[in-house]
């Protein structure tokens, strides 16, 4: 993760200006200016960390929106400890050594986003534990994908969080991916149609993916030449079914399966074979994990 790129630093900035981290008053009226302060980010429960880069990210540019002299900080952590490590219940994560005013201010929104992205992390990292257990008949392991349900603004974090937890990212945005869905194809004139509309018209090393939904839908899909069939809401017995229709048919098409999955099915549909199975809950259902910050002055 590029924590100083401008669409990141952008995001962070907005953040710090919502929570009016540079006219902190009650840090004005009751902290000394020039007091130095340690603050320790503690794990509250075992998680899998995430954005871990966000602190000196947002300590960095409250230096540049306050008026107040804030001076040197300092980030760190144990060498063990990382974005995508899994730490224990009561671990520290990191230690932010810097002016108290700044870490006060800045406290809410640090936490705030490592408690929402370490939480994506950790959901993924179960999702990709069971999916593992599975004793699967495909090529390659089955992994995890994330989707586009994402909190808008936040997509390029939510998805850096699945990748922390173990996940793989699909489609970024639109233009990431030919994806024909269930609307395109009502819009669209059929299923036959679209494919060949889009095989068509698609950019060199462009795939063209389609989502199904039945088996009438599937066996369009299959004549129609698709590289990539999307299974939509079907059952696990329904899935194992199709991905040997399209083995037989396609070899070299990648087969993936979305909706009805959760953590009590997801083996069971990595046991079918397919190549992929992605999961909205992710990034739209995922519990912020719970994390504290434990702020001392430096006296000496």
């Amino acid at each position: 993760m590029d924590w100083k790129s401008r669409r990141i630093t952008a995001l962070l900035e907005a953040a710090l200006i919502e929570d009016k981290a540079a006219q902190d008053i009650t840090t004005d009226l009751t902290i000394d200016p020039g007091l130095r302060a340690t603050g320790t980010i503690v794990a509250k429960q075992s998680c899998v960390v995430a954005g871990i880069g966000c602190i000196s990210a947002f300590l960095s540019l409250y230096g540049k929106l306050s008026t107040k002299p804030v001076g040197r900080f300092e980030v760190v952590s144990h060498p063990e400890i990382f974005d995508g490590v899994r730490v224990k219940k009561g671990q520290a994560i990191a230690v932010i050594r810097a002016n108290a005013a700044s870490i006060l201010s800045t406290e809410r929104v640090i936490l705030n986003l490592m408690q929402r992205m370490s939480g994506i992390a950790t959901l993924t990292n179960e999702y990709v534990a069971e999916a593992a257990k599975a004793k699967s008949p495909s090529r390659i392991q089955t992994k995890i994908l994330d989707t586009r349900k994402t909190i808008p603004g936040l997509r390029a974090l939510d998805k850096y969080a699945v990748s922390c937890g173990g996940g793989t990212n699909h489609r970024l945005d639109l233009q990431d991916g030919i994806l024909i869905k269930n609307n395109h194809i009502t819009l669209g004139g059929g299923l036959p149609a679209m494919l060949a509309r889009a095989l068509a018209g698609r950019k060199p090393g462009q795939i063209v993916q389609v989502e199904v939904r039945t088996p009438a839908e599937l066996e369009q899909a299959i004549a129609g030449g698709a590289e990539s069939i999307l299974l939509d809401n079907m059952t696990p017995k329904e899935v194992k079914k199709a991905v040997k229709q399209v083995r037989k048919a396609l070899p070299k098409a990648t087969i993936e399966t979305s909706g009805s999955v959760n953590l009590k099915t997801v083996r069971d549909y990595a046991k079918t074979g397919v190549d992929f199975i992605s999961v909205g809950a992710l990034t739209h259902s995922a519990t912020a994990v719970d994390l504290s910050m434990k702020i001392t002055a430096n006296l000496l």
